[in-house]
């Protein structure tokens, strides 16, 4: 069985017995059972605060009157990453609850959907190490290449490989019996849940923490050898990102190669097969909560979403007390970014508040 990831919810339901080699039934219906009341639950949350942070990232950018920079280009497709992925959950969830599942197109299409965004969200959060990289340990170098121009064709080859690695995920989902999950081919019966296993664990999170750490080791250096003010606030946040993305992703990418093992029968106990699927159902939902971290970690902690939240609560307020307020940003945001110096505008790495002043 691949990652119990919701393509696969209906492979769990469908084996709630499992026949292991001592040909007594290893029964599952209480973990199934759990998983049908608990994932609803976390999928609600993770569906309404990776919605509501995510549309205020697009929102942000898309209505900035600063000149967009490929920062803004990179955290936009973040943003809509996470949107697709989380769009998604809703559909799971009435899968969860409702006995009838899918109609077939649906099952296929939000499987795909799911799945695209899942990689591409991963995809570009890598891609913003890589940015933040140039931008700071290259900025000389790199000033040429960091375009707006070409963060477009960078986030266009980024969701070509999403879906061309998602693809492998869903190819072979389809309605059978009313459950929508992975009917493959006999040739392809043993080898192909294995291979997407694989996929997951090294182009989901070994491939993308091995090139994070790396860009950001080298980013820290840099900021070692500065001297500025800002430079602490710069480490934390660096500390942040790959200390979130470990512990968020980690427990569910060793559960997944756990469940790797156990296509082999490495697992033959029926304890272990219990507490195998309760750990990919908890492991798994934690690791979906990381979208509604991104808008917080990669956005609102830079100066400039706080300025469009700040500027939503004052049109919101304005509403509701029948007064008026300004459809602009501050006038002194222009000023602020003048201001701002090389090392400030890399202290505030994460957002695109330092982009257009980033040069040594």
């Amino acid at each position: 069985m691949a990652p119990t990831m919701p393509t696969l919810l209906p492979e769990i339901v469908s084996e709630a017995f499992q026949y292991d080699e001592s040909a007594e039934a290893c029964n599952l219906g209480d973990i199934v059972g759990f998983g049908t009341t608990f994932l609803p639950i976390v999928y609600s949350l993770v569906f309404a605060f990776g919605l509501v942070g995510n549309v205020l990232v697009v929102f942000a950018l898309t209505h900035s009157r600063k000149p967009k920079s490929i920062t803004d280009m990179y955290l936009l497709n973040l943003a809509l990453s996470d949107l697709l992925f989380v769009v998604t959950l809703p559909f799971w969830i009435h899968y969860q609850i409702r006995d009838e599942g899918f109609h077939n197109a649906a099952c296929k299409l939000t499987t795909a959907f799911f799945f695209i965004g899942f990689f591409g969200g991963i995809f570009f959060i890598t891609i913003i190490s890589i940015d933040r990289y140039q931008a700071i340990v290259l900025a000389a170098s790199s000033m040429n290449n960091r375009t707006v121009q070409h963060g477009v064709v960078i986030s266009l080859g980024v969701w070509g490989a999403a879906i061309l690695v998602a693809a492998p995920q869903f190819m072979f989902t389809k309605l059978t019996e009313n459950e929508c999950f992975g009917d493959y081919p006999e040739i392809l019966q043993d080898i192909w849940p294995v291979l997407r296993n694989m996929e997951v664990n090294i182009l989901g999170f070994l491939l993308p923490l091995l090139i994070m750490s790396y860009c950001y080791f080298r980013i820290l250096r840099t900021l070692f050898s500065c001297k500025n003010n800002k430079k602490a606030k710069a480490i934390k946040l660096i500390f942040l990102v790959v200390t979130v993305f470990f512990l968020f992703w980690t427990p569910y990418n060793v559960m997944v190669f756990l469940e790797t093992l156990n296509l082999y029968n490495f697992f033959p106990s029926c304890n272990m097969k219990r507490d195998l699927k309760l750990a990919l159902n908890v492991t798994e939902t934690v690791a979906f909560v990381h979208c509604c971290l991104n808008p917080f970690i990669y956005a609102f902690a830079g100066e400039k979403f706080r300025r469009y939240l700040h500027h939503v609560y004052r049109k919101c307020l304005a509403v509701v007390c029948g007064g008026s307020v300004h459809d602009s940003f501050p006038a002194s945001e222009s000023q602020r970014s003048r201001r701002e110096s090389v090392l400030s505008s890399n202290a505030t790495y994460f957002t695109s508040d330092g982009d257009a002043s980033i040069a040594l």
